[in-house]
């Protein structure tokens, strides 16, 4: 069944809930009890949309993904090449990367060590987010 306008919002809360406990605890240690209680519902109702913690972390790596790709590829694909421009989209691109990494720095800390032990899931949002963005400067 898919959720209407007010299933979204709650579903969205429980994923701004888990980023934001995500910040200051392991997602390890993140309990569906906790975020529940931050979220202000029940863990009934986080389990109607997620069936566990790393459910939700796993679709907010996709969210974050899909947002980062967007946001890093279009700098590399509107940037000007030539002449003293190109150098001016390299550090403007360099400057994204690493303002994408600082915004996004709880879920990329967690898709690192999630992908070098190997969780495939993880690995494979890793993958497409590095590869998208290098496909697009080696198209350049």
């Amino acid at each position: 069944r898919v959720p209407g306008r007010r299933g979204l919002a709650t579903r969205q809360k429980l994923l701004d809930c888990t980023l934001a406990m995500l910040e200051n605890h392991s997602y390890r240690d993140l309990k569906v009890v906790d975020i529940a209680r931050e979220a202000s519902t029940s863990p009934a109702t986080f389990y109607q949309y997620f069936p566990d913690v790393e459910a939700a972390i796993l679709a907010l790596a996709e969210e974050m993904a899909n947002a980062g790709n967007t946001r890093l590829t279009l700098i590399v694909q509107t940037g000007t090449w030539r002449g003293s421009a190109g150098y001016e989209t390299a550090t403007a691109i360099a400057s994204a990367y690493i303002e994408f990494w600082d915004d996004n720095w709880p879920l990329m800390r967690v898709i690192d060590l999630t992908a070098e032990e190997g969780d495939q899931r993880f690995r494979s949002i890793r993958t497409r987010l590095l590869n998208e963005f290098t496909v697009a400067l080696s198209e350049v």
